[in-house]
């Protein structure tokens, strides 16, 4: 909690200053003045070590690693709002040794504790936390919530900002629907989704754009619906650019283990696509522990996709790791398969929020998302219609409301091709306590 005295002085001071000069009859204002940085409101579930508060949040306040170079974020963090406090909580010690504005409500970070909009961008990071679940295993993490209380601000200020909203945009497909028809409705950019497809991949492939996909395959190590979420954006992010483009999908269905062994000897994926994919893995990786042969590995459990033009596809999970992330592709006229595996560097999934962070920023300081929000809006609505799969005993969902097409875009410079792994390795010790940007780390490596 900001203090009345402390907070009357940021409403007049740094914070409040963004309010200047930025009234405008629009809804959207697409990009600050080029003579000052875009101020940013962060608003988030938690922060704790991992989470993904503390994973975005690090290359925001401060110069980090992309690509091997020290950049520098291009914008300012003004605000702050934590809903949650854990006893591993790091947000009260870290906001009194960083000087980090935080506030009481979500309305207030926005404006800074004025009555107007006083940011040019919020980052909205409703991951993790104590929240209740549903009736289908979803947890409710608070993401349509929060982006009602912003785009509240919005309306009153009159005028509104990019948002990036981490992961899919809710737990149900009508939120997120709202979620999107809203941000098109006032004109402002909403980004979203996952830090995975900017990876590093092994081998390092890329998708011959117009080809034709027959089938496809995308693996993860993770729980039902949290991670299938990353292994749909993995997916998504090769075969939209497939020929013709992104058509949306018809039917899904989720089925575990037994029945979906079932579904393969029936020929309803592609098993072979499958070991294809894990070979890929224990040619390429050491860091995720499989052992061959992947003759013998079965999935926990798997989406089964119908694209509208035809596309089958299949999100599998292989348990044991939260860094597996393989994909596989038939193609037409192409004899074998694309195959690669995403390898998100040391320390976790920790130093690829860096290549999302950047791409955040690109939309912050640009007004323009790097690739398209319908590739998440899709990933949500088949999650969505995953677990209602699942609670009904994997029967096949009609899925006529996820038949829309998207253009794809090409996001190559927002991607780590790996140059920061070799400044950040295995052996470099990890930073002690919450820390923005990587010049400490690199400090104490003598870089």
């Amino acid at each position: 909690m900001v203090n009345p005295n402390r907070r009357e002085f940021l409403r007049k001071s740094a914070c409040g200053a963004a309010a200047l000069g930025l009234g405008s009859s629009s809804l959207f204002s697409a990009a600050p003045s080029e003579k000052r940085r875009p101020r940013i409101a962060a608003i988030y579930t938690e922060l704790r070590e991992f989470s993904h508060a503390y994973h975005i949040l690090e290359p925001h306040m401060g110069p980090y690693l992309f690509n091997g170079e020290l950049v520098d974020p291009g914008v300012d963090m003004v605000s702050y709002y934590c809903d949650q406090y854990p006893e591993n909580d790091m947000t009260r010690e870290a906001s009194a040794r960083l000087n980090m504005p935080m506030y009481d409500t979500i309305a207030e970070a926005l404006t800074c504790g004025g009555d107007t909009l006083a940011v040019d961008g919020v980052l909205l990071i409703g991951e993790h936390g104590d929240y209740p679940k549903t009736e289908l295993g979803q947890v409710m993490y608070p993401r349509k919530e929060f982006f009602d209380q912003i785009v509240a601000v919005f309306r009153k200020s009159g005028r509104s900002v990019p948002v990036f909203n981490d992961k899919h945009l809710s737990y149900r497909w009508d939120w997120a629907k709202e979620m999107y028809d809203t941000a098109q409705e006032m004109g402002f950019p909403l980004m979203a989704g996952s830090s995975v497809p900017l990876a590093p991949r092994v081998p390092a492939v890329e998708f011959p754009e117009g080809a034709e996909v027959i089938e496809a395959v995308s693996v993860h190590g993770g729980g039902m619906e949290s991670y299938d979420f990353h292994a749909l954006e993995v997916m998504q992010s090769m075969i939209e650019f497939r020929k013709g483009g992104e058509t949306g999908i018809s039917e899904v269905q989720l089925l575990t283990r037994e029945a979906l062994m079932q579904a393969a000897g029936e020929g309803l994926w592609p098993e072979d696509l499958f070991r294809v994919a894990m070979q890929t893995e224990l040619d390429h990786r050491t860091d995720t522990g499989l052992k061959g042969p992947v003759e013998e590995i079965e999935p926990a459990h798997g989406l089964l996709l119908t694209y509208k033009d035809g596309v089958r596809a299949a999100v599998l999970a292989v348990h044991g790791t939260g860094v597996r992330w393989n994909f596989a592709c038939r193609l037409k006229e192409r004899e074998e398969p694309l195959a690669t595996t995403w390898y998100p560097g040391p320390w976790g999934n920790r130093n690829l929020f860096r290549a999302l962070s950047h791409a955040i920023q690109h939309m912050f300081i640009t007004g323009k998302s790097p690739y398209p929000v319908e590739r998440t809006l899709l990933a949500t609505g088949v999650l969505d219609a995953a677990m209602r799969s699942h609670h009904e005993g994997g029967v096949v969902k009609q899925t006529p409301h996820l038949e829309f097409g998207y253009e794809a875009r090409d996001f190559s410079a927002m991607r780590e091709m790996g140059g920061s792994w070799e400044v950040i390795t295995h052996d470099t010790p990890r930073p002690p306590r919450f820390e923005p940007g990587d010049e400490l780390t690199l400090k104490r490596i003598g870089r």
